[in-house]
């Protein structure tokens, strides 16, 4: 791995053919488990994202994508980064080539009821009660509800993920009004490259709630469900292999 510039880190060796998009928002260095593993394969770009906007986010996007000099990417958003590919996608279509989704949150309000509810109830009580301490607290609890069987955490094997709640504070209500008013969905419009959706079907976010929409707005779209895994399919016990037979 090496860094390119401060938003932006390199594994593998040219061509860049992918990029991999951390979630959040704020969330910078989550994907580097699966850069390191795609980069035995070909060259992996990891963004890290630092704008306090959601344009600002997808501006930073396209421009390390363009720094970069090859494309067009294969671009795989996690989380909150799949729906920030898929803006990205949408508004710089000739930057991409190929759009994956993995554990995006629903693209529609309706389908978002009951996610946080269905969380706290995988967590003990004592857990409950320490989820507002702090973002990073709260991210910890999260990760464990969301998983099924992950594997032991592989400390200082990566640079730790940097969790900064200013970003997500700032991005996140813009996202979510984004998607309550259509705009997120409506963004499909624009996209002509193939896209396929890899989903845990542990995962809190419901399933139908990116595939149903998908569906609807997309002429070149796949939906992959994965058993028994949660919200990250590379630290599964029973979904990482099969998650990147498929990238």
């Amino acid at each position: 791995m090496k860094t390119v510039s401060g938003l932006c880190r390199c594994y593998g060796r040219l061509p860049w053919v992918a990029g991999v998009i951390h979630g959040g928002p704020g969330a910078a260095g989550e994907m580097a488990p699966v850069a390191a593993e795609l980069s035995r394969k070909g060259g992996v770009v990891e963004p890290l994202q630092s704008a306090g906007t959601v344009d600002g986010q997808v501006g930073e996007l396209a421009s390390c994508l363009r720094e970069m000099g090859n494309g067009p990417f294969t671009l795989i958003g996690f989380s909150w980064g799949a729906w920030l590919a898929w803006l990205t996608v949408s508004r710089h279509p000739e930057l991409v080539n190929k759009l994956v989704l993995v554990g995006s949150g629903p693209f529609e309000s309706l389908y978002a009821e009951g996610i946080l509810e269905k969380r706290l109830k995988r967590l003990s009580e004592g857990e409950r009660a320490a989820r507002n301490r702090s973002l990073a607290r709260l991210g910890e609890l999260m990760a464990k509800a969301d998983a099924f069987d992950p594997f032991p955490p592989t400390d200082g094997a990566f640079p730790p993920v940097e969790i900064d709640a200013d970003i997500f504070s700032a991005v996140w209500p813009e996202a979510d009004e984004m998607r309550r008013s259509g705009r997120l969905l409506g963004a499909g419009k624009n996209i002509r490259c193939p896209v396929t959706a890899i989903h845990g079907a542990y995962d809190p976010h419901p399933a139908e709630g990116v595939e149903i929409p998908l569906s609807a707005v997309l002429k070149d779209f796949r939906f992959i469900l994965l058993p028994q895994c949660g919200h990250r399919p590379w630290i599964e016990r029973h979904a990482r292999d099969r998650f990147f037979q498929i990238l």
